[in-house]
């Protein structure tokens, strides 16, 4: 299987969960008032790797493609979203982003609309794409800040492709982030240990 066939197939599936995602019911609003930025993992803070190590990308405003198979602003209010990428010299990749609201309960209602997104995302691409099997397993609560939650989706297509991902969502203040690790695998291949540290950092050190 070619990684441009793989690619494609991700692209669709990202596009028809896209299109299914449930909507936030929250008022319009403009984007949250100016305040600290928040901080980002470094790449030494992600999940080791057994044989390459990561590369950070720089922090990017807007919010990153690679969530769209589970998460997407649809629906979601105009918040100050930034992002960063990672990558390593193989399959593995990963991506953090940080959402800024107005108000801690604004940002405690985010948190809960992306873990629901994140929670039900098998379910979605099991009804929007017949050729695709897709579990997902709930890690548990992380107790850090205001909270995190830690959960994996696997996908099996029709064809072959196989990939596992680990995403969290967590909560300092009126922040949310999401981070999100995967690569070619089934759950045996992710390193859900590690990654639980990685989503305890990723929030402790947004502010």
């Amino acid at each position: 299987m070619s990684m441009l066939i793989r690619t494609s197939a991700l692209t669709a599936l990202t596009v028809a969960a896209l299109a299914a995602g449930t909507v936030l019911t929250a008022p319009a609003a403009g984007a949250a008032p100016k305040a600290a930025a928040p901080k980002f993992l470094s790449a030494s803070q992600l999940p080791p790797h057994p044989t390459s190590s990561w590369t950070a990308g720089p922090v990017t405003d807007g919010f990153p493609e690679e969530l769209g198979l589970c998460v997407s602003t649809e629906g979601v209010p105009s918040y100050d979203y930034r992002h960063r990428q990672f990558r390593t010299d193989l399959d593995t990749s990963a991506v953090q982003l940080t959402v800024v609201t107005g108000t801690a309960a604004q940002a405690k209602a985010l948190a809960k609309h992306y873990d629901d997104l994140i929670r039900t995302c098998a379910g979605r691409i099991e009804e929007s794409s017949p050729d695709v099997e897709a579990e997902g397993r709930d890690y548990g609560k992380l107790p850090v800040e205001e909270g995190a939650r830690v959960r994996g989706l696997h996908t099996e297509t029709s064809w072959g492709a196989i990939d596992v991902a680990l995403l969290s969502v967590g909560r300092d203040g009126r922040t949310v982030t999401v981070v999100k690790w995967g690569q070619m695998g089934n759950f045996g291949n992710a390193p859900v240990a590690a990654f639980k540290k990685t989503t305890s950092t990723a929030v402790d050190k947004l502010y």
